[in-house]
């Protein structure tokens, strides 16, 4: 039985976390709400006269026999799934580098964050001129090198635009894997490093015995973050490309139907898909997170 002083604690607790609450369930729950029950209706703004009529779950079962809509899903989770492991890869090099200490460390450290610290629209227009195939820096170069014998429309072929879009995500947010990442370097004691070496471990074993145990929940959370922001894409995909050549996200093909075709009972229910597939990537990384705490 909890005693009186618990309980007034207890109550204290909720009075002080309700207007939290309240305003988590006003700016996050509702809308999440609100547009469930939207997709359950067949709502095309472009036939008022048709009414908005209740039609179930009809929207969730076009949206698996549209295939541009499973394409856009299979297109997502295979631009989550390179950037985030190009990111990772990076960002743990880089991480390492900025650890060391060297002369001008401060100045690589503020560079390395620039493409981060660049608004994505701005970036995806910079790198989208980079790709022009009349006057792009990326053909100049590579002709220069000698790799290719003539410029290239890189934005015009599915595997050129995938190319394209994964090279301009991870040049502007491994930055940001690699920042996470040296938080978590910067926590681990020199001692181990120390003590290892004194036993004979070279660099190696010391960065698989000592680095990775010791920041494997940093990189979990670097890497829960940059997963859902890379399956979310949106201003990148729209700016770049505008969907073209099999790179619409699935976020950028709600959107078309929600804003342009004016569905917004079908664009909810593919919002809806977006809150639920990110919902469950977010609880598997939660549950590896907490396995590692423990």
């Amino acid at each position: 039985m909890k005693s009186s002083l618990q309980k007034q604690e207890t109550r204290d607790a909720w009075i002080m976390m309700s207007p939290a609450i309240i305003m988590l369930l006003i700016i996050a729950v509702y809308p999440i709400v609100r547009t469930f029950w939207i997709s359950l209706h067949e709502m095309v703004l472009t036939d008022p006269g048709s009414g908005f009529p209740f039609i179930g779950i009809e929207n969730y079962v076009k949206l698996f026999q549209d295939p541009r809509a499973l394409a856009s899903i299979g297109f997502t989770f295979k631009f989550t799934i390179t950037t985030v492991v190009l990111e990772l890869i990076i960002g743990v090099g880089a991480a390492l580098i900025m650890n060391k200490t060297f002369k001008g460390r401060g100045m690589v450290r503020a560079a390395i964050l620039i493409p981060w610290a660049i608004p994505t629209t701005v970036s995806a227009l910079m790198w989208k001129f980079i790709y022009n195939d009349q006057y792009g820096l990326f053909n100049d170069v590579l002709f220069r090198m000698g790799i290719i014998d003539e410029y290239k429309a890189w934005l015009s072929t599915e595997s050129g635009t995938f190319m394209a879009l994964v090279i301009t995500d991870v040049w502007k947010t491994a930055p940001f894997m690699a920042l996470l990442i040296l938080a978590g370097l910067q926590m681990i004691p020199n001692e181990l490093y120390e003590s290892a070496k004194i036993d004979g471990a070279n660099a190696f074993q010391s960065f698989v015995k000592i680095t990775l145990p010791m920041v494997k929940s940093t990189i979990l959370v670097a890497l829960l973050f940059r997963t859902l922001d890379a399956f979310r894409v949106f201003d990148l995909v729209s700016v770049m490309t505008g969907g073209a050549n099999g790179s619409e996200s699935v976020s950028l093909y709600a959107y078309n139907n929600l804003m342009k075709f004016l569905d917004f009972g079908y664009g909810s229910a593919l919002s809806i898909l977006i809150f639920i597939i990110v919902f469950i990537i977010s609880l598997i990384y939660m549950k590896a997170l907490g396995k590692n705490l423990a």
